[in-house]
């Protein structure tokens, strides 16, 4: 046991968020807490991890246990750099990798009785710095970094140059790295991109503490959670399984608490009846005084069924039919300074489609929606509009055009002309504005909440083409099905980006993927794109992680490049090489840098590489030492762990003594031969490449 919360209650003024609230969450837990905006999810979290108070009840840890939190808001960044700030949340594993190298400096000076003294804590120590993965630590903190979104290039930027939300991955980072034993995570991947998202789930799928997670993302917590914690109506109940367990069994458990209710409902009316009829006749008087008594306990305890959350439905006024093409992009390029993000893309939307544009952090999913959206334009190439295609564009930070000075009532109500205030007020309630909410200024909102609002006025009159950009964040589930709703029942066409799988799966019928500025068509849904990229098997099984996918795609865009260019060539009769580069032969127009090379340039080029070649002998030797250690250390290794799961082991203390000093000894050099391999394999292939280009 890692927590017990015991008959927790929590008020605010005459509202009661949840009574007597209890539960327990033991080692390697996912449990996820769910329940309406306004529930009282957050300010469960703020009481386990002491930002808050309880009216009553306690909350009890197991003695040592660490706790993490990461909050919605909370960012606190001082101008480091990116790696330097991660590494703060473990600054005691690297004060024990300080304190090591005094020991070991010590040591060698110490006389013989000191020295045992010293060893002993030496040992005491590195087996406390090995549990925290001292050895590795650092190249730990990049990969839960590249695995959020960072590049290698922004492992020196200093972290006031990122926005809000880089900020949030960044403490996010902070908190998986420090590993604490209980992770509590508000909305984790509300600031991420599905990329991103995926790492993530797949990190907490193998953390070896518990989590304790509140989120709107519906596929995130059915890949990762066990449990579902459920509060509404002020009570807190349990699920077992993850969110579409959670589901299923609370319709089953309302459908039997309303079987039961209606069986009581029945009885009560027979008691009532028979008192009614027999309460004065003396012959019956004490089975009627029996009946009146049972009648009492059964009132007492009358089931009550939990009121539901209505679900709204509107029908939002279509927009105006277009041609069948709404948009062609021909040859679009588009650079930022010397970064080219697209180089000659070609792609057209049709009238109708729902667009999913998916890839990883930083391949240019957002510069592309920009400019379908008409908010950038495209440095060379054409982008066309179709017949009565009028664009709408939303993102999280694109919202100049709310009136600051108006109600959100008054904002909504004016973008909405042949509403009613009952119409208003119940698109409001929708996305999360209620009673007094609706008189607040718009200048008062928070950034969400602006969001949400800027959200609700475009649905109110569409325009033919939506680009929405994350437009799920900060919706919980119960408006993030109004906005799903309302885009599975629009008639035009949308352009999306998103993190929220759920939304992708309800909406798309067509994935765009993006990356390095190469789009790869799917059409199809997103089942269809993750079967058909590699991702799934034929029965929906995961069968690779979301980087082999990334170096996957890549290959595979290559491959499908050069075929396109052999394909193009075939039909101008041009022939190509196996790179799909054009010759000149057969009249063709040769591609840049394919023209034939002369006897002295192969020549040339052939003593650069084998000057080069002859230069990196010691680099080569050492390259293919490392190997060759790497190599049997992989294999001793693997012979180690077996032989220390076997319980006889542990028996003979000489055996084990040996077998533990050669494990801390491979554990150390493991990590170490490594890097040198990535140097010098680094090292020769930079060299080879400057010979070969005749640097």
């Amino acid at each position: 046991m890692i927590l017990n919360v015991d008959k927790l209650t929590k008020s605010y003024g005459v509202r009661t968020l949840f009574a007597d609230a209890s539960f327990r969450i033991n080692e390697r837990d996912r449990v996820a807490l769910v329940g309406p905006n306004g529930a009282g999810k957050t300010t469960m979290m703020n009481i386990i991890s002491g930002h808050d108070s309880a009216d009553s009840g306690q909350v009890v840890f197991s003695k040592g246990v660490s706790v993490g939190y990461l909050e919605q808001e909370s960012i606190e960044m001082e101008g480091r750099s990116v790696i330097d700030e991660v590494m703060t949340s473990v600054a005691d594993v690297a004060a024990m990798g300080d304190k090591l190298a005094e020991l070991e400096l010590e040591m060698e000076v110490a006389d013989p009785q000191e020295h045992d003294r010293l060893l002993e804590e030496y040992g005491r120590l590195r087996n406390r710095y090995e549990a925290r993965d001292g050895y590795n630590i650092e190249s730990l903190a990049r990969r839960v970094l590249f695995g959020l979104g960072f590049h290698e290039e922004d492992m020196e930027r200093s972290t006031d140059e990122f926005s809000g939300g880089w900020q949030m991955r960044i403490a996010l980072s902070k908190l998986l790295l420090s590993k604490p034993e209980l992770l509590l995570l508000d909305e984790p991947t509300n600031h991420l991109d599905l990329e991103s998202v995926r790492w993530l789930e797949n990190f907490l799928r193998g953390y070896d503490g518990a989590v304790l997670v509140v989120s709107h993302d519906r596929a995130f917590m059915d890949g990762m959670v066990n449990t579902v914690m459920e509060i509404a109506n002020g009570k807190l109940e349990m699920y077992s399984g993850n969110y579409s367990d959670y589901e299923r069994q609370r319709v089953e458990r309302r459908e039997h608490l309303i079987a039961m209710k209606e069986a009581q409902d029945k009885e009560i009316a027979h008691l009532e009846a028979f008192v009614e009829k027999f309460r004065y006749k003396a012959t019956k008087a004490k089975q009627a005084q029996d009946r009146l008594r049972k009648l009492e306990r059964i009132l007492a305890e009358r089931i009550v069924i939990p009121e539901e959350k209505k679900t709204v439905h509107f029908n939002f006024p279509q927009p105006k039919r277009t041609g069948d093409c709404v948009m062609h992009l021909e040859g679009v390029c588009k650079s930022y300074g010397s970064k080219k993000v697209y180089n000659g893309v070609d792609l057209n939307i049709w009238r109708g489609e729902k667009i999913a544009l998916v890839g990883p952090n930083g391949a240019g999913k957002s510069t592309l929606l920009k400019m379908i959206a008409g908010v950038e334009q495209p440095d060379s190439g054409h982008l066309v509009n179709g017949t009565h295609v009028h664009v709408s564009y939303f993102a999280q930070h694109q919202l100049e055009e709310l009136d600051l000075n108006k109600t959100v009532f008054q904002e909504l109500d004016a973008a909405a002309p042949g509403w009613t205030m009952s119409e208003v007020r119940s698109l409001l309630g929708a996305f999360l504005f209620s009673g007094d909410d609706v008189d607040k200024k718009v200048r008062v909102l928070s950034g969400g909440e602006k969001c949400r609002l800027a959200l609700a006025k475009m649905l109110v009159q569409p325009t033919p083409l939506l680009c929405l950009d994350e437009p799920t964040n900060h919706l919980d589930i119960a408006s993030a099905d109004i906005l799903e709703q309302a885009l599975r029942s629009f008639t035009g066409t949308i352009v999306l980006i998103t993190h929220d799988r759920h939304l992708i799966r309800a909406i798309a019928d067509r994935i765009v993927y993006v990356d390095n500025g190469v789009i790869t068509d799917y059409p199809g849904d997103y089942d269809y794109f993750l079967y058909k990229s590699g991702q799934v098997d034929a029965q929906g099984k995961p069968i690779a992680s979301p980087e082999e996918v990334n170096l996957r795609m890549s290959k595979r865009q290559d491959f499908e490049g050069k075929e396109a260019a052999k394909a193009a060539a075939k039909a101008e009769g041009v022939k190509v090489n196996k790179m799909g580069q054009r010759s000149a032969a057969n009249g063709g127009a040769a591609t840049k840098g394919s023209a034939p090379k002369t006897k002295e340039q192969k020549r040339a080029e052939a003593e650069a590489r084998n000057r080069a070649y002859r230069l990196l002998k010691k680099e080569r030797a050492r390259l293919a030492e490392v190997e060759l250690q790497m190599e049997a250390d992989d294999a001793r290794h693997a012979e180690l762990m077996e032989l220390m799961a076997d319980e006889s082991l542990y028996a003979d203390k000489e055996r084990f003594d040996a077998c533990l000093a050669e494990y801390n000894e491979l554990k150390a050099r493991m990590p170490k031969l490594e890097a040198e391999w990535l140097e010098l394999s680094a090292t020769i292939e930079t060299e080879m490449k400057r010979a070969e280009e005749g640097r």
